[in-house]
């Protein structure tokens, strides 16, 4: 007899931290998100042979790869066997020597980092990273495609991944399932997962940067997340389109017809 794991149970997968399935969350009029077909993860960069037989039984048709060109150089996805993998670089258009754009580097060079993060740095850099989201031409383009092609029959289950899967993911999840009409409290519970899934994984992350001579409480605005981030998402969204169905109509420019078929897609309705 199987058993179906509490909602945002994390996915044992030791070389992929912070995966998990984000459905099974009530929505509106009854409905819930469908399980096993969106998930959301940091990269694939370091998957094991183990491992990717894991991911490879979660059936995962489609990896979108939200991070820029620099780091999927640095550390190429191994994707599962027989997935599409679509690069949707969020951060195109920005300077590439902006956090998070430039995370590995941070994390191995304790004098780059205090320059770039000492003090309150990193929650400012995070804070104006999430309005970007928003509103920067490469995230509209990044995030209109991801939608586009999920409303389109695009192959599923689906795995969007960024880095570290929290920030560029966070609000690509985020958005889709307050479109979706879950309750703005649970989304936000669901965003604040990373803390517990990821963080403990970094743990030799923190070891080595303290071992580098850095100190490492400057990286945990970076590496983890705040209620403030989101909520700077979105009140960009707000003041700049309205609510979520005009972020994804006006914003992202996605038609009624994508918009219904995102909610037909992942919405059970029984």
């Amino acid at each position: 007899m199987s058993i179906t794991p509490p909602v945002g149970s994390p996915i044992s997968v030791a070389s992929v931290p912070n995966l998990r399935d984000a459905g099974g969350y009530s929505a509106d009029a009854g409905a819930v998100v469908r399980r096993g077909v969106l998930f959301r993860s940091t990269d694939l960069g370091a998957v094991t042979d183990g491992d990717a037989a894991v991911l490879e039984g979660l059936g995962i048709a489609t990896v979108f790869d939200l991070r820029t060109v620099a780091e999927r150089e640095v550390r190429p996805d191994r994707v599962p066997a027989g997935a599409k993998e679509v690069p949707l670089d969020v951060l195109a258009d920005r300077d590439p020597s902006a956090a998070p754009a430039m995370m590995l580097k941070l994390l191995e060079d304790p004098v780059l980092a205090e320059q770039a993060l000492g003090g309150s740095e990193a929650s400012g850099h995070l804070l104006n990273s999430y309005r970007e989201f928003v509103s920067m031409p490469s995230a509209v383009t990044a995030y209109r495609a991801l939608y586009t092609d999920l409303a389109r029959g695009g192959d599923a289950p689906v795995l969007i991944h960024c880095t570290t899967g929290k920030d560029r993911t966070g609000w690509a999840v985020a958005a889709l399932l307050l479109l979706l009409g879950v309750d703005e409290e649970v989304v936000f519970t669901e965003y604040l997962l990373t803390n517990e899934q990821l963080l403990p994984a970094l743990q030799p992350v923190f070891d080595r940067f303290r071992d580098a001579g850095g100190n490492p409480d400057i990286l945990v605005p970076l590496l983890g997340v705040r209620r403030e981030y989101l909520e700077a998402a979105l009140t960009e969204m707000r003041t700049s389109f309205g609510d979520i169905e005009d972020y994804f109509t006006r914003g992202l420019g996605l038609g009624a017809g994508d918009v219904d078929a995102l909610r037909e897609r992942l919405l059970s309705r029984d």
